[in-house]
């Protein structure tokens, strides 16, 4: 599994032709938005390749804030993010946008300690604190109450966040402002945001990239990218009190407690839930699509493609490590889908 995941996170860009279909008669489709779930729409683009030989999509990992922004200038057919655009945002449209669930995944706290060999873990208020800036030292008290009899190292830590706009930033400022009265205050949640202290990398990739070559780096990124890079996954201590390990299970107990009070237009935070067994940092991945598509053929393609996203793409969501949506939603997201004109 870590092996398909570095082929296909490893690759800027993408854009899948079917293997029949000659190039000619091919509908190009593009996108761009979010990394958060790249490696999952990277399959789904390759695997919907043999259902429909005559669509091609090109998508631009370039981050939530840039999928945002290609979609409100019409760049792209369709736009991604992690991050639920703004009522300001949305207003700036020349349409309706629509928010199209397609997965949930994990945000994680990772780190580099080459002598450690447990994995760690961390109360809310110490991972506020760590970003804030506050806690400069891995041997911290704070840090090791939560972690008994495990000899940490004495070092500094070395903050590592996104630079760019960023779902996984949104879900992980989310987190922090909900769990943190200091981060809600000095720093607040969104995209992009003023860090308190750290160095900024571009995507996911990027910070899976500072934390692997910086030791005593910590920082965030979402579940598949720490596994590619062999970068350990930290317990984060959930609502209810208990350190919760980041996985599927535990990232679909998160959004199992939120699949019966989904509000119409998806636009929905996971962080932070109740749920003994349920990861907080969790969050919702979103396709940003218009309303009133401008070209019918595309419209119709790109509305089939999610459709099959929904149901029959969702066994793939496993094997990279989301979390594949309830059928509570799926219903949902499938009568959303009829409301499109093309």
């Amino acid at each position: 599994m870590k092996k398909l995941l570095w082929l296909i996170i490893a690759v800027s860009a993408v854009s899948f032709m079917a293997g029949t279909a000659s190039a000619e008669k091919l509908l190009l489709i593009n996108g761009a938005g979010a990394t958060f779930p790249y490696p999952l729409y990277s399959k789904w683009f390759y695997e919907y390749a043999k259902v429909d030989e005559g669509v091609n999509f090109n998508y631009q990992s370039i981050g939530s804030g840039g999928g945002i922004r290609q979609i409100l200038a019409q760049t792209v057919d369709f736009g991604a993010s992690d991050g639920p655009m703004t009522d300001e945002q949305l207003k700036q449209a020349p349409g309706e946008l629509l928010h199209i669930p397609m997965t949930a995944g994990a945000v994680v706290v990772t780190y580099n300690l080459p002598k450690m060999s447990k994995v760690l873990r961390f109360s809310p208020d110490v991972v506020a604190d760590i970003f804030l800036g506050r806690i400069k030292k891995w041997n911290d008290p704070r840090i090791a109450k939560d972690n008994p009899g495990v000899n940490l190292p004495g070092g500094n830590i070395i903050v590592a966040h996104r630079s760019d706009g960023s779902g996984t930033t949104n879900i992980f400022t989310d987190y922090l402002s909900s769990v943190s009265d200091d981060w809600k205050t000095r720093v607040g949640k969104g995209t992009s945001v003023n860090w308190p202290v750290g160095l900024g990398g571009k995507g996911n990739e990027g910070v899976a990239g500072l934390v692997k070559q910086s030791e005593g780096a910590i920082g965030y990124v979402e579940l598949a990218y720490a596994v590619k890079n062999n970068l350990p996954a930290s317990d984060i201590k959930n609502k209810s009190g208990n350190f919760i390990t980041p996985s599927i299970e535990s990232t679909t107990a998160a959004v199992n407690g939120k699949a019966n009070s989904m509000p119409s237009d998806f636009r929905v935070s996971l962080v932070n839930p109740d749920g003994a067994d349920a990861y907080p940092i969790s969050g919702l991945t979103w396709i940003l699509v218009y309303k009133n598509q401008p070209d019918k053929v595309k419209g119709k393609k790109i509305v089939e493609f999610l459709r099959w996203a929904e149901t029959d793409g969702q066994k793939y969501s496993t094997d990279l490590l989301y979390a594949p949506l309830p059928e509570s939603i799926v219903k949902q997201v499938q009568e959303k889908l009829k409301q499109i004109n093309y």
